[in-house]
């Protein structure tokens, strides 16, 4: 690192450090932890669909969601920091790192933590589903620390939308699935689309609002590379994706009718798209939880249409 990201890197005096709950609360960030969950739910409304759901097998692939993405959080917490990205400038809420409230070494003791517990969820699960379970486990782990973290992280070579649509969508989703029913079904592909757009539409939220720190850290995010029109117009595709998405999943991969219900979702949408095309800087950062909300509320009417 050199010694001027070093300056910038230095974290905030701890001064009003809130107690230690609330502090590991706000590493492991759990407003982002939908994002692991709605997978797992409308991959298991898959099963259900099938006939195959198997509630041990669903439970474990939530546990294992869940814990790869805080482990996601307190290892990206870490590298952002080490790199720059997370200074006293940044817009977003505070970091444990930048703001000093946990040590490097506590955050790498907590990353370590999640990631061993969802390799204890994924033994079970390599029980159950058979040893594909091992590499998905492990190229999802390695995901979550290359994103900010090595000699090249992903999310910082503009990587990290392609990375967040296949974690979060197909892996996620369409393993849950397959967990539980044995089979990767066109089905369960063509639910993990919509998912999977959403989940990447937050990332869009969060690196549109941090570009101009980002770029002075060297991170090249799509919105640091093609700019914020870029952003913007990527994350109304996104939404749009998610709804044209349910149509065709009826039509191209044999979905109940009642997917369409997720159609309900198309207002909020709407609202969410026109905010973020209007909005900028620090005002973006209510635009994250409700985009996480969005992605809630389309699995929920999806997943009721799929159990129909």
């Amino acid at each position: 690192m050199a010694p001027s990201q070093q300056a910038v890197a230095s974290p905030a005096a701890p001064l009003g450090r809130p107690g230690p709950l609330r502090v590991w609360l706000a590493a492991i960030r759990p407003r982002t932890l939908s994002a692991g969950a709605v997978p797992v739910a409308v991959g298991s409304a898959v099963a259900a669909a099938e006939h195959g759901f198997a509630p041990g097998p669903a439970l474990a692939a939530l546990a294992g969601a869940l814990a790869l993405q805080v482990g996601c959080n307190l290892a990206n917490d870490v590298s952002d920091f080490r790199r720059g990205a997370d200074t006293d400038e940044r817009l977003g809420p505070a970091r444990a790192a930048q703001r000093g409230w946990l040590s490097e070494r506590q955050l790498v003791g907590g990353a370590a933590l999640a990631f061993g517990l969802a390799t204890l969820v994924g033994l079970y699960l390599t029980a159950v589903a058979g040893p594909l379970v091992v590499l998905i486990g492990l190229a999802s782990v390695a995901a979550a620390i290359l994103y900010t973290g090595g000699p090249a992280p992903l999310g910082y070579l503009g990587l990290g939308d392609a990375l967040v649509f296949v974690f979060f969508g197909p892996t996620a989703t369409a393993g849950a699935a397959w967990v539980q029913t044995g089979a990767v079904t066109p089905l369960a592909l063509a639910m993990s689309v919509p998912v999977g757009v959403l989940a990447v539409a937050i990332l869009v939220v969060n690196n549109l609002r941090d570009r101009h720190t980002d770029a002075r850290a060297g991170k090249r995010t799509l919105a640091v590379r093609l700019g914020p029109r870029f952003a913007r117009l990527e994350y109304a595709a996104l939404v749009a994706l998610a709804f044209v998405a349910l149509p065709l999943s009826v039509a191209l991969a044999g979905a109940p009718r009642a997917v369409l219900l997720g159609l309900l979702a198309l207002p909020e949408g709407a609202r969410r798209v026109r905010a973020v095309l209007r909005t900028d800087g620090a005002a973006l950062n209510p635009e994250l939880g409700r985009t996480a909300r969005l992605g809630l509320l389309f699995a929920g009417l999806t997943g009721a249409g799929l159990l129909l």
